[in-house]
């Protein structure tokens, strides 16, 4: 059911308001709302721009593509960052792309979301990236997050873009016994959380975190334009990309893990499982069910893992990594509960199973045995806050709190830290 966001302090503001303000033919009403600030259409769509390397504040999704290391600032653009000495990785520039949370990169086309537009910037020249193409109003009503101990105004989308919220009084005529408040909904809005030579990009798609929203099939890239909606579009030809599909999903989605021509999609109530045989008609094959909860999942040809965690947005107690048998894909089915503290993203290589468990730290698990995972504990790093990570050919990338750290996981009972990018903290 769609709740409004009211708090009694709004409600002691109106009752102030009320006093002495009424007449005969009217009322005004006066209460404090998130009121939207607007960017113009034309300035934003033609925003986007390199900057010099700044220090990483906000960090959300990583990616990884052909020795760079791509990392997000929450609704602001990404980090790029030159991998290839894992021990001394060298920032390069920041992509300035407005509203941005999730990217992935096929060839040299990095794809990213700028609020409610999907665009297609070419990487070629890795310090000298062009917007090719964008398609417009492909993430509808994505917004960023006001204070949510406030209503929420009404929204004149003919003005612009929302780019953030201010908390104002807002004062209304309105006739005895009227209904006064031109609120929207919480509920019908999609809140979001160089060097001087040629990259050399590969083929194919680079590797996301265990949080990603976006994900690519070959020429198609799957998209969450909406945690009720999946978009395919067809980026063959990323000049003019096409929306091929959309499917509306009854359950809120969050992330997308594509394994062959499966993909898994994590829910807040389960996850899902697609044939995308046919990239542009994706099939539901089965679905596995959970309490209400956050729920990032990565599988293999027989497992599926999934992070169950509390928090207030997930509206969930429970904290646990479930196994979950994947042999027959049609009927997917719990082997395994384990609890944990708080865990976020994870990943697979071989036999290691990695968990970033919030305030608990990175776990590392000896996966051979998905029964007995919990006896196998093969190292516990518990002094800092994990979020995700991609472990690739023994060296893992992780985003924690304190910043974008990089480990030689060969020995993986003493994995060793080779390197460390600072966050100082989230911008205001």
């Amino acid at each position: 059911m769609k709740t409004l966001v009211k708090t009694s302090l709004v409600f002691l503001v109106l009752a102030a308001s009320l006093s002495g303000c009424k007449d005969n033919t009217g009322e005004k009403v006066t209460y404090q709302a998130n009121v939207p600030v607007y960017m113009g259409f034309n300035e934003f769509r033609s925003s986007f721009s390199i900057t010099e390397p700044r220090e990483i504040s906000f960090p959300g999704k990583i990616y990884f593509k052909d020795n760079f290391l791509f990392v997000n600032e929450i609704g602001k653009g990404i980090h790029v960052i030159d991998n290839t000495n894992p021990s001394n990785p060298r920032k390069v520039g920041f992509y300035d792309i407005v509203g941005n949370v999730d990217m992935a990169i096929r060839g040299n086309i990095l794809f990213a979301d700028s609020f409610i537009d999907l665009v297609a910037i070419d990487i070629s020249e890795i310090d000298k990236p062009v917007e090719i193409s964008r398609i417009e109003n492909v993430f509808p009503e994505i917004v960023p997050e006001g204070d949510h101990w406030y209503p929420y105004a009404m929204v004149d989308k003919s003005k612009g873009v929302i780019v953030e919220w201010k908390v104002k009084n807002i004062s209304e005529d309105v006739e005895p016994g009227g209904s006064w408040g031109g609120w929207i909904y919480r509920g019908d809005m999609a809140f979001l959380a160089l060097a001087n030579s040629e990259a050399g990009w590969s083929a194919g798609a680079g590797t996301a975190g265990s949080m990603a929203r976006f994900m690519l099939n070959d020429k198609y890239l799957h998209l969450i334009a909406h945690p009720w909606m999946l978009k395919t579009v067809n980026v063959e030809n990323a000049t003019k990309m096409i929306i091929a599909d959309s499917l509306n999903v009854s359950r809120n989605m969050e992330t997308l893990f594509l394994l062959g021509e499966k993909m898994f999609v994590g829910t807040t109530t389960g996850m899902l499982i697609y044939d995308v045989t046919d990239a542009t008609k994706p099939r539901l094959l089965s679905h596995y069910d959970h309490f209400t909860s956050c729920d990032p999942v990565v599988a293999d040809e027989n497992y599926a893992y999934v992070t169950l965690r509390s928090g207030s947005r997930c509206n969930n107690g429970e904290n646990q990594l479930e196994v979950i048998d994947i042999s027959s894909i049609t009927n997917p089915y719990l082997i395994k509960a384990y609890p944990m503290y708080n865990p976020h993203g994870l990943g697979i290589d071989g036999n290691l199973l990695f968990i970033c468990d919030g305030s608990a730290g990175l776990k590392i698990y000896d996966r051979s045995d998905p029964l007995d995972i919990i006896n196998k504990k093969l190292a516990h790093y518990p002094d800092f806050f994990t979020y995700d990570v991609i472990p690739m050919n023994g060296i893992l990338m992780l985003v924690g709190e304190d910043g974008i750290y990089q480990f030689n996981y060969s020995n993986p009972a003493n994995i060793v830290k080779i390197s460390q990018i600072p966050i100082t903290g989230r911008e205001k």
